[in-house]
């Protein structure tokens, strides 16, 4: 029997732990401070709404003392307009046995803490211990900032800490002071407020002194950003900066993931060849060379390019430029019925769907969060890019177009046919739901940092680390599975042709094959997409397993690149391509529409016109392409 939320809390209050929030506004440097102090390696970015939900994690110090540190999303006030903050606020006003929490860790940032200081006294106001983190506290002193953190002490009667958490060693003051049982104590109210301060309209006169008494120099923060946003953000230039730095990064894609893919793909053909050697011909050899080899060895070829795309956009997120092309999008998006506060969660979508319709909880208004969620899986996901990289291969010449790599220039126009899409859904949707008045984006930019290395580093290791785990566990399954259904039952005696046309999966996939041949596809194709429903990059091991399958004699020893191309038609392979432009292929992605809008409803409508979609894309496509090369 699982133990309650209720139980695991005062299991944690028994085994001496203590529990830990910390509360803050956006992009203060709380989740980095949650990794520094679990160890863990939660998102972070330098721009708001990242974190969206309550992260939980444990921490050990040297002297053996143990708390549960709780990271709750970034608020402005304790009045919540997005439902991320009214997570925050739950947890702070609704006390319950689930939620403990026996200390407050605000994280202020350093360098702007007029932002801060007026939700600090509130936070104070509701009665737990609480302690201070200056967070950012380097990046203040290089720009001057002059804080008097004794009189800062005093006027608000807790403790105040400087920290840098992207730091080693940044938070060291901090863990001191946790260590001390006495920060657990409850303390008094700052002077000049009273319980509670959530209804004490005196907090920012209070603000506004305390700040005029112990900032003795402001942080000297905008000659530079003015300098670099005048460029990057200029009426004319700044649009097409934004492009230029997006083509960039797909041509990047295929140029520069090309040794490295080659060297994974001849260290699996190495070990596909020393398999066969080392095994008899069998039920086994077959389960390993054609089931798991020929399915894993499929994807994990991919890997440099998922790695090459998410370098790119690690460094346009730590650098603070990703808020800024959302404030350079906001009036384009106002035309289409929604607000630049979409931007984020459907540029999250490029790297998954599902954080990208999580990170919805940030709009305020509820149609343009529906229709940011039924837009966000047209934004091409890095699960798509295997399946793209494997036909472009095969079908698109690997040439130059003056400067630029063809492949790349391919790759770029289906990443941009998804946004194109996406903008004419979410027109259509927003006058059939009703158009809203125009809000402009408010959003706070950041100040520009050069990105961090070890920032970089640990996100391209959590992504490979992701991919690496989906391939060792559900695409190792499925590529099992799919094996079984493949190769059994048996066929008869004398039977002619590939044994898989016989079993399970080839039987379904020439039932399926009356569907899907309008639009191009062979039977091959269609018993591919459905174990793809589970992610799409399945789809890829699915085709090298029913590939591998399906050939015989010298065939084997051939690239499913080779394979596709010699038995796929140029029109078949661009119907595939729009098919998964605009296919749901992914459970995961359904599952948390229909959890974030609390609506089967609204899931069957975005599956339904998701696969509409596809299928008359890809239709128009095998028939035009048809006719246009004469075939």
């Amino acid at each position: 029997m699982n133990p309650t939320d209720r139980e695991i809390g005062l299991l944690k209050k028994s085994a001496s732990f203590r529990s830990i929030a910390l509360v803050g506004n956006p992009n203060s440097g709380k989740t980095a401070l949650f990794n520094r102090l679990t160890g863990s390696h939660q998102k972070v970015a330098n721009y708001a709404g990242v974190t969206v939900e309550r992260k939980e994690g444990d921490m050990k110090t040297d002297n053996g003392q143990r708390f549960h540190i709780i990271d709750l999303p970034g608020i402005y006030s304790l009045t919540p307009l997005t439902q991320d903050e009214e997570i925050t606020r739950k947890a702070l006003l609704e006390k319950t046995d689930d939620t403990p929490i026996d200390l407050i860790v605000y994280v202020a940032d350093a360098t702007n803490l007029k932002r801060s200081l007026k939700l600090i006294l509130d936070v104070i106001a509701l009665g737990y211990p609480t302690i201070l983190a200056l967070n950012m506290i380097d990046l203040a002193r290089k720009r001057g900032q002059i804080i008097d953190l004794e009189l800062l002490q005093d006027e608000l009667g807790i403790p105040v800490v400087e920290t840098v958490a992207v730091e080693p060693g940044g938070i060291e003051a901090l863990i001191d002071l946790l260590e001390k049982g006495d920060v657990f104590v409850n303390l008094t109210p700052a002077p000049g407020t009273k319980k509670p301060l959530l209804e004490n309209r005196s907090s920012s006169f209070e603000s506004r002194r305390i700040l005029e008494a112990v900032i003795k120099r402001n942080a000297d923060t905008y000659p530079l950003n003015q300098k670099i946003d005048s460029i990057v953000l200029h009426p004319v230039f700044g649009f097409p900066i934004l492009i230029a730095i997006l083509f960039f990064m797909f041509q990047a894609v295929f140029s520069w993931a090309e040794m490295p893919m080659e060297w994974i793909e001849t260290g699996i053909d190495t070990v596909g060849s020393l398999f066969t050697l080392w095994l008899p011909e069998g039920v086994l050899r077959s389960l390993i060379v054609d089931g798991i080899i020929a399915g894993v060895g499929s994807i994990i070829v991919f890997l440099p390019q998922i790695l090459i795309l998410f370098f790119f956009i690690l460094i346009l997120e730590e650098s603070g430029y990703l808020p800024r092309a959302a404030f350079m999008l906001d009036k384009l998006m106002s035309k289409i019925g929604l607000s630049g506060h979409a931007f984020i969660p459907l540029l999250s979508s490029f790297a998954c769907a599902v954080p990208g319709i999580m990170a919805t909880r940030t709009i305020k208004n509820r149609k343009d969060k529906i229709i940011t969620i039924l837009i966000a899986p047209l934004m091409t996901c890095s699960a798509r890019l295997p399946v793209y990289s494997l036909i472009i291969a095969a079908f698109i010449p690997d040439k130059t177009v003056g400067i630029f790599n063809f492949q790349g220039l391919v790759l770029f126009g289906l990443y941009i046919s998804g946004i194109l899409a996406a903008v004419l859904i979410a027109w259509i949707l927003s006058r059939l739901l009703g158009k809203n008045d125009y809000q402009p984006l408010l959003m706070e930019l950041p100040s520009y940092h050069l990105p961090r290395i070890r920032n970089i580093a640990i996100g391209l290791w959590e992504r490979a680390r992701i991919f690496l785990v989906r391939v060792s566990t559900v695409i190792f399954a499925t590529s099992v599975l799919l094996w079984v259904l493949s190769t059994y039952p048996t066929p008869p005696e004398g039977a002619a042709g590939a044994a898989i046309e016989y079993s399970f999966a080839g039987q379904l996939g020439h039932w399926l094959e009356y569907i899907v041949r309008p639009i191009g596809f062979n039977w091959q194709i269609a018993v591919s997409l459905i174990p793809g429903m589970a992610a799409r990059e399945i789809a890829v091991s699915a085709l090298g397993t029913v590939y591998a399958l399906s050939a015989s004699g010298d065939d084997l020893s051939v690239a499913l690149t080779s394979l596709i191309s010699s038995s796929w038609s140029l029109p078949t392979a661009l119907s595939l391509l729009a098919w998964f432009v605009f296919a749901p292929q992914c459970f995961a992605t359904l599952g948390v529409i229909r959890r974030e809008t609390n609506s089967w409803w609204t899931m069957s409508f975005a599956a339904a016109y998701l696969f509409g979609l596809a299928y008359l894309a890809s239709l128009a496509t095998y028939h035009i392409s048809r006719f246009l090369l004469g075939c």
